[in-house]
């Protein structure tokens, strides 16, 4: 299973060093975000953003937050992809073969958490063009990345788990609507979570998001020791929706 989950990994990595429109979408779309959003609130006073956010500098804030954003983002290309190879064939193709189905739902799954990862060096080289500075602690760095790897497995096995029986080109996105925009704003991605009504704040409080971000924060922002608890929280989401994710094609997965 791992040479079958391997060889249809590196598809996905091909694909995706091979496709300038793919390079362009994933330079493009943080760049815009950071430059438009996270400049958006560029006139608060500074003793207001050090007070409530904890910065002096709004973008500072928002970055890792993008960073997460982007991870959740990319989970939809697993399912996206997945039903273009059903469209063209190759899924019939390759079920036609021993490979285990489990081993499509796994390179789909890696190849996404991928792109996502290549997003990061983009978005911290444009903060740091912009005047962000990072104050980085090595051990939250590291529990970040993890945890970054974590969700981008997690939510392309969230988004393949919800997509895994249809062939409908437009499935992928009209799910991740439903998904990325409540997950975005219910998470401290963008505003802390003292801004939140009561409501909204018991769900920020189970939101993966959340936690990745706050990893994120405490990494490169706060220069603050990791949190264990987060990091944990991470990997039982990845672990659950993985598992879901697989028992889903293993049951579900046809090549129509």
């Amino acid at each position: 299973m791992i040479a079958q989950t391997y060889a249809l990994y590196k598809r996905e990595v091909l694909k995706l060093f091979r496709s300038r429109y793919m390079w362009l979408m994933l330079v493009a779309q943080p760049l815009m975000w950071i430059v438009f959003f996270g400049n958006s609130l560029a006139g608060l006073p500074r003793g207001f953003l050090a007070q409530y956010f904890g910065v002096e500098n709004y973008l500072a804030y928002i970055l890792p937050g993008m960073i997460s954003i982007s991870m959740m983002t990319t989970g939809m290309f697993a399912s996206m992809s997945l039903v273009f190879d059903k469209r063209v064939g190759y899924l019939k193709r390759v079920l036609t073969t021993p490979t285990p189905k489990s081993a499509v739902l796994l390179a789909k799954a890696a190849g996404a958490m991928t792109r996502g990862l290549l997003m990061v060096p983009i978005i911290l080289a444009a903060g740091a063009a912009l005047g962000v500075g990072y104050r980085i602690n090595p051990a939250s760095l590291a529990a970040w990345l993890l945890a970054l790897v974590l969700a981008g497995v997690g939510f392309a096995s969230l988004f393949t788990l919800l997509t895994v029986n249809t062939a409908d080109v437009h499935a992928p996105g009209v799910i991740s609507n439903f998904i990325t925009m409540p997950l975005m704003f219910t998470s401290t991605a963008l505003f802390p979570r003292d801004f939140f009504p009561q409501w909204l704040k018991a769900i920020s409080e189970v939101n993966p998001l959340t936690y990745v971000t706050e990893l994120g924060r405490d990494a490169l922002v706060y220069g603050a020791p990791p949190d264990p608890s987060a990091l944990l929280y991470t990997a039982i989401f990845a672990a659950a929706t993985l598992s879901m994710g697989v028992a889903a094609v293993e049951a579900k997965l046809t090549a129509d």
